[in-house]
């Protein structure tokens, strides 16, 4: 059905199709009594102040509400079997992560679930996820891989976010990460994992067209600068757009690495140096900064946010959702780390979780901003301005979510 949104008190939306750096995260548009005209599933137009109601159109008034852009979650391990939740204790008591391995916990226990569960298991898990995601304002996420670590497993989860795309109206966006860490069975021969990704997985991705992007933990007591350098330039033959996981502890060179193969996106950054600054910038590589990581570990520092933006990078927020380090779907819980401890301004968190978001998947023509001709992806937050909703923190303020034209949230309830 048609729908108008009017009488906003704030629509607030970047403009454009290309990332907003440094400064130009500032730029959003804020339109007091503002109304949205949606047709097929696309923004038809976009306006101020009065506007004819065409009979059929189906009318949400939008008193004292702010209307932005559906928000955009471009980390995600969506994709996963069990929780890791007996491990908060030890976490809190200091008992270091080789230690909590030594237990059975960590990745490789989270491994072996995923392992364990079968395809259908697994996409009943991620629904769940999918669900909370869109109750919190979120219509398109990324979902990497990466915790099958074998061939089987991996295409497995990947299969699985296929389905998903076909069975929910949340849009994912596929990412083979076979290196997230080093499996098990090859602890002592890790170079024979790295064949098996190149010769192996990746080609097969590759001609069932399971994913869009490659991604690679590049970090020490993971996967070298040089491994990763290998893993993501096959990646790059075979035709994928390539992602990196950098300096999230040590600023061993991920984001250098990053500007060098002209990824479209490196991720964490918490340890970056000036040199990574410098390369992804001069290479138009976006940082993926993920707050509320750094906030549940506990790790005393986020990612320099500042400085990025300072040196005119177009930043970008995810939640970087999975079961140990980050388990959170809600990317408004990201805004308020982002907000509080990385001290970006509403203006700015918004440009990154919308438009800046979009281009880090590569979704920018489509998604992004409320602009004539892009899908109707549309959250209504139940807040009467843009900084309401960051300063009045830890509840839900969605009210209604529209995701190609289609009311899939509404009063804070799902209409699946």
């Amino acid at each position: 059905m048609d729908i108008l949104i009017k009488n906003i008190s704030q629509l607030v939306t970047p403009k454009g199709n290309s990332l907003k750096c440094g400064k130009e995260m500032l730029d959003v548009s804020i339109v007091e009594d503002g109304w949205v005209l949606i047709k097929d599933g696309l923004i038809e137009e976009v306006g101020s102040g009065n506007i004819n109601e065409d009979k059929g159109v189906h009318i949400i008034d939008g008193r004292g509400k702010t209307v932005c852009p559906g928000l955009i979650d471009p980390h995600t391990h969506l994709i996963h079997g069990g929780s890791r939740e007996n491990e908060l204790e030890m976490k809190l008591m200091g008992v270091p992560y080789i230690d909590i391995l030594k237990k059975g916990g960590g990745i490789l226990s989270t491994v072996r679930e995923t392992r364990r569960c079968s395809k259908e298991e697994l996409k009943e898990k991620a629904k769940k996820s999918m669900n909370q995601m869109m109750l919190h304002g979120t219509t398109t996420c990324e979902a990497k891989s990466g915790y099958g670590l074998n061939f089987e497993d991996e295409i497995k989860c990947l299969e699985a976010v296929r389905e998903l795309n076909e069975e929910h109206p949340l849009t994912i966006v596929p990412t083979y990460m076979g290196a997230h860490a080093v499996p098990e069975e090859y602890s002592d021969k890790r170079g024979e994992y790295v064949k098996l990704m190149k010769e192996k997985v990746i080609p097969y991705i590759s001609q069932e067209k399971l994913a869009e992007f490659v991604d690679c933990f590049c970090e020490e007591g993971v996967f070298t600068v040089d491994e990763s350098r290998e893993i993501l330039e096959c990646a790059i033959e075979y035709g994928f757009k390539v992602k990196i996981h950098a300096d999230e502890i040590k600023p061993i060179g991920g984001a250098c690495l990053a500007g060098e193969l002209k990824a479209i996106s490196a991720e964490h950054l918490l340890a970056t140096s000036t040199e990574g600054i410098i390369s992804m910038k001069e290479n138009g590589v976006c940082p993926v900064l993920l707050p509320a990581t750094s906030f549940y570990l506990m790790a005393g520092r986020f990612a320099d946010a500042r400085k990025m933006i300072e040196y005119g990078l177009p930043v970008t927020l995810a939640t970087d959702y999975n079961p140990g380090t980050c388990p959170t779907e809600s990317l408004q819980t990201i805004m308020t780390f982002a907000c509080f401890g990385m001290k970006m301004v509403p203006r700015e968190i918004i440009s990154a979780m919308t438009i800046n978001a979009a281009c880090a998947i590569d979704r920018q023509d489509t998604i992004g901003t409320i602009e004539q001709g892009k899908n109707a992806d549309i959250v209504i937050f139940d807040t009467p301005n843009l900084n309401y909703l960051i300063y009045h923190f830890g509840i839900n303020h969605v009210d209604t979510v529209i995701k190609n034209g289609h009311i899939v949230v509404e009063n804070q309830s799902l209409m699946l």
